[in-house]
């Protein structure tokens, strides 16, 4: 936890300022038992009403300053532990940006909302009482005990003795509890990862009928934190009636032998209130210490957790010499021997790929599942690097060039057509920031999408809910292609992106691509044979290694894995 102390140094001026303000709390609340010690015993005793007032006047001053610094303390405290779990949030969040796909895998998607959120909110909660607590219940058990003396020795080692104590039972119980919060935290992973599962896969859940399944994976889950959290509330819960009972029992005795120094002449009255006064501020200040007790522990792990993704380092990174106006001078996308294992694979998802895909030019990938047609395409933008062999652009190694200069080059339409909330017009901009309302319609009139758009009531300002549920899988598709569109990029990547098209609009739609991309390397990966006949070089990928390459008249006499494919899609006639 003390490694994320240094987000707390643009703050360094309001925690100052709030130490101080609890350091003056501190003394007037000491100060205040020794005032009514004396408005009794040189006051009420003797029957001076002056006095009485006088101090009196002089508590409420007193105790006025131990207010405002109480309340300035608060305020500051709250906007130091506010700044800084925005700052780190924002810090974890842009780091996470970072990440490969690989550190996704490692940590999970589930388990980063919980650290970005949850975590930080816990560190944030204790960060707040820290700041006053550290300086107050030393200062009030330290100070109260000084006080205690200077008013009765002999009691005084009632609180001493009592003081080892409350320390043992709050070591005791916090030891115990410590592994139990950080049990808490993974369990909360999981039951976010559960809950995230059923939100975003609601539609197939309702389809197999499986609610009453999830509904039980769900409770398990929840049950499993809740058994957690209980045992240790439980745990905690023991705390505090302990330490009440151990107050009590001191309070007590100190009643009872302050007395009998009161009637041996030894102790006045008000000096026997002021010390039990200090007795209970010395107790409280423990209280205090057991209630950060309580929440560091939680704390320290979410702290853990959030460390483990700030050290994390992303395993894809821009090389220290590359320059970052560095541009390869040709857009030719060119596979020179490469294989590639997925992180912990012992078998290869590719080996010995190599193949040139050159500026206008089409070049198709097709294949069974699983042959690892997409994760060519995911190695062209390094969404993961290569194991082995190249990846060359216009003769550079992509892992000498920076990964933004790289992308800009690359048009990306994934498997998956991904939309995000905002609107028609937004979703297309994103692939190019300052793209102006022509070039936004023209890109979705090339990706077949200007009907259904322009057939919504606000057209291109038309709304696009979470997910883009509003519209159809084959409308995201062409948004997602005018997207990529839009931003004009010397390299075309679509992922199975005409798979939810209609065999007209696929059509239409690779024509119209033609003329847009007569200057670009266009990779298409496919499942559909008509998708991919008319491209000027055709990939056979199976079981990770190129069957073939050539042209879709030269495949069909020399590649028997691509007859198969085509067979199985189109008919006797269609072939002929």
């Amino acid at each position: 936890m003390i490694k994320l102390l240094r987000f707390l140094k643009p703050y360094r001026t309001p925690v100052v300022f709030v130490l101080l303000l609890v350091f003056l709390q501190s003394l007037s609340d000491l100060y205040l038992p020794t005032l009514m010690a004396d408005i009794i015993d040189k006051g009420v005793t003797p029957g001076d009403q002056s006095y009485i007032w006088k101090i009196g006047g002089f508590m409420l001053f007193i105790a006025a300053v131990g207010g405002f610094c109480s309340i300035g303390a608060s305020y500051l405290s709250a906007k130091a532990a506010g700044g800084f779990g925005k700052d780190l949030r924002s810090r974890v969040f842009s780091h996470v940006e970072r990440f490969s796909l690989n550190e996704f895998d490692k940590i999970g998607t589930a388990s980063l909302i919980t650290r970005t959120t949850n975590d930080i909110t816990q560190v944030q909660m204790v960060l707040t009482m820290m700041m006053r607590v550290m300086v107050m219940a030393p200062l009030m058990c330290f100070g109260g005990i000084i006080m205690a003396l200077s008013k009765d020795v002999k009691l005084s080692f009632i609180i001493i003795g009592i003081i080892p104590i409350l320390a043992v039972i709050i070591l005791a119980i916090v030891s115990r509890s410590v592994p139990l919060f950080k049990a808490m935290q993974v369990k909360i992973d999981k039951l976010n990862l559960v809950l995230r599962e059923n939100l975003t896969g609601i539609r197939v859940i309702r389809s197999f009928n499986r609610t009453a399944h999830e509904q039980k994976r769900f409770n398990a889950a929840n049950r499993d934190l809740t058994d957690t959290a209980v045992a240790v509330n439980r745990l905690m819960a023991i705390l505090m009636p302990i330490m009440m009972l151990v107050i009590n029992i001191a309070s007590i005795a100190i009643v009872w032998f302050g007395g009998l120094r009161i009637d041996s002449g030894d102790l006045m009255v008000g000096e026997l209130i002021a010390f039990i006064q200090y007795a209970w501020q010395i107790m409280f200040s423990l209280i205090f210490a057991s209630m950060m007790f309580v929440m560091v522990p939680r704390a320290s792990a979410s702290a853990i957790r959030i460390n483990e993704v700030l050290n994390m380092m992303p395993n894809i990174e821009d090389p220290a010499e590359a320059s970052s106006s560095t541009q390869p001078a040709s857009s030719t996308v060119e596979f020179d021997n490469v294989t590639f294992y997925y992180p912990g694979a012992e078998i290869p998802a590719l080996s010995n790929i190599s193949f040139t895909a050159g500026p206008g030019e089409v070049t198709a990938i097709i294949g069974g599942t699983g042959s690892g047609k997409s994760t060519m395409i995911n190695l062209i933008p390094r969404f993961y690097d290569v194991s082995e062999g190249r990846i060359r652009i216009g003769g550079s190694d992509v892992r000498g060039l920076t990964q933004e200069k790289l992308r800009e080059r690359i048009g990306l339409v994934p498997q998956k057509a991904l939309l995000f909330t905002g609107t028609i017009a937004d979703n297309i901009r994103f692939g190019k920031e300052d793209a102006t309302e022509e070039e936004i319609r023209h890109a979705a009139e090339i990706a077949q999408a200007t009907d259904f758009v322009t057939a919504m009531p606000d057209q291109f300002e038309s709304a696009i809910s979470q997910g883009g549920t509003n519209v159809s899988g084959g409308q995201k598709q062409r948004l997602s292609i005018a997207r990529a569109l839009v931003r004009k990029p010397d390299i075309y990547l679509f992922d199975d992106s005409f798979s939810a098209l209609d065999f007209k609009t696929d059509a239409k739609l690779r024509e119209a691509l033609r003329s847009e991309t007569d200057d670009a390397t266009v990779i298409i990966v496919a499942q559909r044979v008509s998708t991919v006949m008319d491209a000027d070089r055709i990939i056979v990928i199976d079981d990770g290694q190129i069957a073939a390459i050539g042209t879709h008249r030269d495949l069909m006499q020399t590649c028997e894995i691509y007859r198969e494919i085509v067979k199985s899609q189109l008919s006797e006639e269609e072939i002929a």
